[in-house]
């Protein structure tokens, strides 16, 4: 019997089946949740010129013992009023260009005016520079904002306008295939007898890949049925990734491998060193991914977390693609691990981590109730309560 491979490897050996998709463009307002393709160099300087970061009057710091003379007023939006003479000051509000000779802002509440005369009433030593945005203090034009491969979420679109750009050279998404197999499967909703299982692992999938992909087309409740299996390979043979659930293990109805070999398909590797998920399989037909995941539903929901996610990333262009873990205290005692790396359903809030007694695979219920999976490595040491432990938010 082959031996398990470890996750880390299986993880990169998946990934090196992939390659990353073509660039395409798309408008800011189009591509949140994408990756950039390339790094953002701003077009821009920002601000482009020195700016006031407060509502009050801009004056020279030479003259900041005052009084002075009010000359004008700078609104936000508007062209500098007229360079400030000694002894001068001007009107000055939030986002407003500072006029000439003039480095310093003192704010509108330590002021007192009499006509066009301002005088300190506190702060009588404003300090040089205070309240005001230097140009370029941002990021000057021609310096790299965000790299290539940068999850473009609310902030980074916002960079992305304020540098200078409408659109964004962006990777593309994969297309995906789902491919539910089983005599078992019934339509959701439906009334099932007491051999039949509603199919849910598609559409848990489905969601899992919402935003993630171009395109996702789900293929649900294929019969164990080796030419019924084929044919419908063969349907979502132009996708960039094929996933399968459900019948990727040894049994007599597990036909998923025998079918993609069948198909011209190369198999990369079979079986996973974790739990749940064990029978995890991978390779390539022709330019297409292939990764058949396990069919009960929490194998098939860690397996996804930890590999189809990761690929859809990366295909995408992200740069960071693995799942992220953290850490938290686990408020029970875990006992040494084997050597098959565990995923435990499990609640972490402000108290730490604490996972479900029953880890049963198939109860969904127990899924459905965790936010995280804690993550037990490959023959990890016992861990006390309290004790710092790695896990996956989901």
């Amino acid at each position: 019997m082959s031996a398990l491979l470890p996750l880390e490897q299986a993880q990169q050996r998946l990934i090196a089946l992939a390659a990353r998709l073509p660039a395409e463009k798309l408008s800011v307002h189009a591509a949140l949740g994408r990756y950039l393709a390339a790094d953002l160099i701003a077009r821009r300087e920002q601000p482009a010129a020195d700016m006031s970061a407060m509502d009050g009057y801009a004056i020279r710091f030479a003259d900041r013992e005052g009084p002075w003379q009010l000359i004008g007023e700078c609104p936000a939006g508007s062209p500098p009023c007229r360079a400030l003479q000694p002894g001068e000051t001007a009107r000055i509000f939030t986002g407003a260009l500072l006029p000439e000779g003039a480095d310093t802002v003192v704010m509108q509440e330590n002021v007192e005016a009499d006509g066009n005369i301002i005088r300190l009433t506190a702060d009588p030593s404003p300090e040089q520079g205070r309240h005001v945005r230097h140009q370029g203090g941002d990021f000057k034009q021609g310096s790299t904002g965000l790299p290539a491969g940068s999850l473009l979420n609310a902030a980074a679109l916002g960079e992305a306008v304020i540098a200078g750009y409408g659109a964004l050279s962006i990777g593309k998404q994969p297309r995906v295939a789902l491919v539910s197999t089983g005599d078992e499967l019934v339509p959701p909703g439906s009334d099932t007898l007491p051999h039949q299982i509603p199919a849910s692992n598609d559409v848990m999938l489905s969601a899992m890949l919402a935003g993630r992909t171009a395109e996702t087309r789900s293929l649900s409740r294929i019969p164990d049925d080796m030419d019924i299996l084929c044919q419908t390979l063969e349907s979502t043979k132009d996708s960039d990734i094929i996933v399968t659930i459900g019948g990727a293990s040894v049994g007599d109805h597990d036909l998923v491998g025998p079918a993609f070999r069948k198909l011209g398909a190369e198999i990369d590797f079979y079986k996973i060193a974790m739990k749940p998920g064990k029978p995890v399989m991978a390779g390539k037909w022709g330019e297409t991914v292939i990764l058949a995941l396990p069919g009960n539903p929490a194998s098939a929901f860690v397996a996804a977390t930890l590999f189809l996610l990761p690929l859809v990333r990366f295909m995408a262009g992200a740069a960071r693609y693995l799942p992220e873990y953290h850490s938290a205290a686990t408020t029970q005692a875990l006992p040494e691990n084997g050597s098959r790396a565990q995923f435990l359903r499990a609640k972490v809030d402000q108290a730490g981590i604490t996972p479900f007694n029953s880890q049963d695979s198939a109860k969904l219920s127990v899924l459905a109730a965790s936010n995280a999976l804690l993550c037990r490595p490959a023959d990890a040491d016992a861990a006390d309560a309290g004790e710092m432990v790695p896990y996956i938010a989901i």
